[in-house]
């Protein structure tokens, strides 16, 4: 007799409370002040939250040259440096910052540690918009550090005043590894003042990780460049799935991987909004599994203000 198919959908999933301010933002922004409000760089990484947005008026720009002379540009839940700041003011432009708060306590503590002399090793991926802020707060200070292959290679004036801080969106279980090596090399290595890795990562990650353990396949709904979505996979290989791929929705999905396949596990990246999750639980019902059954971990409850210059600007309105 055949085993029986199952599909378990993880939760936590999808939005966090950074994700869902920063799209409400430029939602928000759009209805006061009209478009095209623009937007340096992808407000969240994912490509139909992006694409829907610039449906209704939003502009997506690389660089703030792009922005028209007096234009309202929204900065992404990801962070910017100073310079970026200081480049919008001098061309005169109307900023609506919509960084994730928890982004902006770690551009705090960089600043701190930098004040205090110490050397920061910052845990995160080249490249990323939120590495890219963080150290921009304090270039002469920090020192990026990938993987924890990259330890042996950490050179530092130092080593008694040394710290670490990371990007909100890495693999718990990596970093965990990275901190360990390095505090074999700096013994007296200095903690951020609380964990800089966010709750939401956090508990998709460990929601993830209770599903894979029973799970032939996990698919994760996220897009290319979400860093927190591909380190899902990752977490999911990590903790006992047979096989785990990403997309970005249920038209990226191989036929070939269901081959075989009696348990799916799902979830999603924190900028995912759910319709693309229900879009492969309904796939997947087409191809014979049943109806999904959701395995929750935990419940958020957190929610972040807008921003307070657009809070300003809705209160005027009102």
């Amino acid at each position: 007799m055949p085993e029986s198919k199952s599909v378990v959908v993880a939760a936590p999933r999808g939005y966090c409370a950074g994700v869902d301010r920063a799209v409400i933002t430029v939602e928000r922004a759009l209805d006061v002040y009209g478009p095209p409000v623009y937007v340096r760089k992808q407000i969240v990484h994912n490509r139909h939250v992006v694409e829907d947005l610039e449906a209704r008026g939003a502009i997506f720009v690389d660089e703030l040259d792009e922005v028209p002379t007096g234009s309202t540009v929204v900065f992404s839940a990801h962070g910017v440096s100073p310079a970026v700041h200081a480049e919008a003011a001098a061309r005169g432009l109307k900023t609506i910052d919509a960084t994730c708060p928890l982004v902006t306590k770690v551009h705090h503590e960089a600043k701190r540690f930098a004040g205090q002399g110490v050397q920061i090793l910052l845990i995160g991926h080249a490249g990323h918009e939120e590495v890219e802020g963080t150290t921009g707060e304090a270039p002469e200070h920090i020192q990026l550090v990938q993987h924890p292959g990259d330890v042996d290679g950490v050179q530092v004036a130092d080593p008694d005043k040394v710290a670490w801080l990371t990007q909100t969106t890495l693999s718990v279980d990596e970093t965990a590894e990275t901190v360990t090596r390095l505090r074999e090399r700096f013994p007296n290595l200095i903690d951020p003042p609380s964990d800089d890795i966010c709750y939401a990562t956090q508990n998709r990650q460990q929601a993830v990780k209770q599903i894979a353990r029973h799970s032939d396949l996990v698919i994760v709904v996220g897009s290319r460049n979400s860093s927190n979505s591909v380190r899902l996979v990752e977490v999911a290989l990590e903790a006992g799935a047979k096989a785990s791929y990403r997309v970005d929705n249920a038209s990226e999905i191989d036929p070939a991987w269901l081959v075989g396949v009696n348990s799916v596990g799902v979830t999603s990246g924190a900028s995912v909004p759910d319709d693309l999750v229900q879009g492969v639980l309904d796939y997947l019902q087409n191809q014979g599994f049943p109806a999904a059954v959701e395995e929750r971990l935990i419940e958020e409850s957190l929610t972040f203000a807008l921003p307070p210059e657009l809070r300003k600007d809705l209160r005027a309105r009102s």
